[in-house]
């Protein structure tokens, strides 16, 4: 007998074994990557989130801050180079300490230093007595002068020109003014009405700071050498900027607006003869809730005024449209209201134009009057619009933005009431009351109203003015 001995299949086994591991690894190492791939996938998922996030939080705060006030926004260089070039008076720059830069609470005040500028862009600028001493190279040049003072041309920092009207009184009364100037020119702003840059309140002097207008007022136009300077075309434009200068005051301020002095002498016209109205020393404010206000003693200039201004009776806005009536009837006549040296006729300039218009003779009135046949048709309406503007009773005068549209031609002028019937006479009494020599003079007319039974009562209601 005999054994064969068989060794293990060691080899087989082994090989068993690394195929085994071999496997396993191969397994283990696929699972791996799939989890490596896995989470570099989401990391990138997040990363996505995490970006978009980001610009969506981004969008959000520029729509934010968009509507946010421009004034109450921190200015960048851009939007402070635009600034000034766009408002004048955000030339005169407020001084930020310079401590205000430096880190904590202090920043906050250099903030709210910079807020408070942007916001003294949009008013009037407060200027020291050594301020305007520098503005008006110590006073050097004059403007013009008048019972209220002297004024003065003047150049501010950045080359901006002004006039600087100085008061020489400090009564009350002038006081009164300043402060009507300030509490209504002082906060709006409209091409047809003069720039109110600033002012200077000390105990040594009082002043208020305004826009140059290089032209002057629109007087010198109507009644100097230069009347035949300016063609009617012109004038008409002239009377539309200022219907739309006072249609602002009385309609578009948060605050209505009464000027109570519009008259030629407060019509200035800058290089493009584009009127503004100005001299808002009688000016008053009203609350837009009330249409009317008490006058306690009389305001205005006569000869412009209106007759409920001559009584101690409640006034409204309809003042003004009164005395830009006269106005009217100035810019097309070329001469003052009330003028002596003509007939008898047509020494009161409305009460012709009335006569004329009755008669339908207001053709022959204009060519009186110089004004050429191309020009006739905007001339008659604006006497016709005149004739609505000085009726005699305020609530028969039209809005200013009628007027406006009126004088645009965007609607038809109906034939206007009379409106001198309250007359006693059409002879006014030439006894002159005021002062004579150089100054005005004035002549009044007695009128009469009518009482509630048809009773008639006399009263002094409005003064003609006669030219100097």
């Amino acid at each position: 007998m005999s054994f064969r001995f068989s060794p293990p299949d060691f080899y087989s086994s082994s090989n068993d074994f690394d195929t085994q591991a071999q496997t396993t690894f191969d397994n283990f190492n696929s699972s791996v990557k799939w989890a490596v791939a896995g989470s570099v996938v989401s990391g990138v998922v997040v990363m996505i989130a995490i970006v978009a996030i980001v610009y969506a939080v981004i969008d959000c705060l520029k729509k934010t801050g968009a509507a946010i006030p421009s004034y109450t926004q921190l200015p960048t260089i851009e939007k402070t180079h635009k600034a000034s070039n766009s408002f004048p008076s955000s030339k005169i720059e407020v001084i930020i300490p310079p401590d205000s830069t430096v880190q904590g609470s202090k920043v906050e005040f250099a903030t709210m230093e910079r807020f408070l500028s942007n916001i003294n862009k949009e008013k009037p600028i407060r200027f020291s007595p050594e301020q305007l001493d520098e503005v008006t190279w110590n006073y050097s040049i004059i403007l013009g002068s008048g019972a209220f003072g002297v004024v003065y041309k003047g150049e501010l920092s950045n080359g901006e020109h002004v006039a600087v009207k100085v008061i020489n009184s400090l009564d009350m009364q002038m006081e009164e003014q300043i402060k009507a100037e300030i509490s209504t020119i002082g906060r709006t702003y409209h091409v047809n009405l003069v720039r109110l840059y600033g002012f200077c309140f000390h105990r040594d002097k009082r002043a208020l700071v305004y826009e140059y207008v290089e032209n002057g007022s629109l007087n010198r136009y109507l009644f100097g050498s230069q009347n035949r300077d300016i063609a009617l075309e012109k004038l008409h434009e002239i009377a539309i900027g200022t219907a739309k200068g006072i249609a602002y005051l009385h309609e578009e301020c948060q605050q209505r607006i009464i000027h109570y002095d519009i008259k030629p002498e407060n019509v200035l016209l800058d290089m493009k003869m584009e009127p503004k109205v100005a001299d808002f020393g009688l000016a008053k404010l009203s609350n837009r809730e009330s249409n009317v206000a008490v006058n306690t003693h009389f305001r205005g200039t006569r000869g412009y005024a209106a007759p409920e201004m001559w009584k101690p009776h409640p006034v409204t806005k309809k003042c003004d449209v009164y005395s830009f009536g006269i106005l009217l009837f100035e810019i097309v006549g070329r001469r003052r209201h009330f003028d002596c040296n003509y007939s008898e006729s047509q020494q009161w300039f409305p009460k012709w134009t009335w006569d004329m218009f009755e008669n339908n003779e207001l053709s022959v009135m204009l060519s009186l009057c110089g004004i050429e046949e191309r020009d006739k048709e905007k001339a008659e309406r604006m006497l016709k619009v005149a004739l609505w503007c000085v009726q005699y009773l305020p609530d028969d005068r039209p809005l200013m933005s009628t007027v406006v549209k009126m004088l645009e031609g965007e609607i038809e002028i109906s034939p206007p009431p009379p409106p001198f019937q309250n007359l006693v006479s059409n002879k006014p009494n030439l006894t002159p009351e005021g002062s004579t020599g150089g100054s005005d003079t004035t002549t009044s007319w007695q009128t009469e109203s009518s009482g509630v039974s048809g009773s008639k009562t006399n009263n002094n209601a409005f003064q003609i003015e006669k030219p100097t």
